[in-house]
């Protein structure tokens, strides 16, 4: 005898009230989603476009008159590859010094048997609302021979207070001391529960804050601004800037209208060609990052 067994999911049915709540946020999240989708989707597209079609506003969704000039004008410059390279530098280098800054500074704070643990918070969360200001900062640069070197964009803002926090709660409210006590009575000393216990534990947070501290990296550009005069060290962004400053429209082209047309087409194009050459890496690394958010940030920033 053969017993067919079949597991059928029951149907729940709705009452009125859910069927309306549920078509009511199904129907905002859609907009929602469509709201932030079309500018992404629009500068694409304008980053193709002629433009011609960008002035005269025939883009609205597709490229119009498809073309190139825009990518070939931004990538024609001489230091777009060495702006590259620096970036990426900075990025990486950067990010890794953020990372390893924080987690060292909150796992101490986390711990409940830390001496002076409320006072040190204090005075590390006094830094989030009084700093020392821009002249200030540059002097201590200058004195401490930073300045025009790479020192000058890794080291000023080596860490967040702010991203500091998260990780500490994080660690405080989800990994128990009974952990601890018991990796102790094992024999294990702090950097080894440290390296080998808190780190694994702490993936979801130290993803999240990766991201952030890569994608304010990458973005930096007034750091550069201040400290960097040798060309072979400014980052992507300022190259981005001198690009889109150089193709205004000056003076001297207003008697020339064809010139002016063209130069002003160029910067049209030049403006949507910029946001994707800048935002397009960084934009890659999200989708691997995105499923770590809720459990890495949210839970370390509510609880705690």
């Amino acid at each position: 005898m053969v017993i067919r067994v079949t597991n059928r999911r029951k149907k729940v049915k709705l009452c009125r009230e859910d069927k309306i709540y549920y078509a009511i946020s199904t129907t905002l999240i859609t907009l929602f989603f469509l709201t932030v989708l079309y500018p992404i989707i629009y500068v694409i597209s304008a980053s193709f476009s002629s433009g011609r079609a960008l002035m005269s506003g025939k883009v609205f969704l597709w490229p119009v008159d498809v073309g190139f000039e825009g990518y070939k004008a931004v990538f024609k410059h001489k230091d777009i590859l060495t702006g590259y390279a620096n970036t990426i530098f900075y990025t990486v280098v950067g990010t890794f010094i953020n990372v390893s800054m924080t987690l060292l500074g909150a796992y101490p704070l986390s711990r409940k048997d830390l001496p002076g643990r409320g006072w040190i918070t204090f005075f590390f969360t006094f830094t989030m609302f009084i700093s020392g200001g821009t002249i200030p900062n540059y002097l201590l640069v200058k004195n401490l021979g930073m300045m025009n070197t790479r020192w000058a964009i890794l080291i000023p803002g080596a860490i967040s207070m702010y991203n500091m926090l998260i990780v500490r709660n994080f660690m405080q409210s989800n990994i128990p001391g009974e952990l601890q006590e018991a990796a102790q009575i094992d024999g294990c000393n702090d950097s080894y529960y440290f390296f080998k216990i808190i780190l694994p534990l702490s993936k979801a947070t130290i993803a999240v804050i990766t991201l952030y501290y890569a994608v304010s990296r990458w973005n930096s550009y007034f750091t550069a601004l201040i400290y960097l005069n040798d060309r072979n060290l400014i980052p992507l962004q300022l190259i981005l800037r001198e690009i889109l400053v150089n193709n205004e429209v000056s003076f001297d082209m207003l008697v020339d209208p064809v010139l002016q047309e063209k130069q002003e087409t160029l910067r049209e194009q030049l403006k949507y060609a910029l946001i994707i050459v800048s935002s397009l890496p960084i934009m890659c690394v999200y989708p691997f990052i995105q499923k770590y958010f809720v459990k890495g940030v949210m839970v370390g920033s509510i609880k705690g």
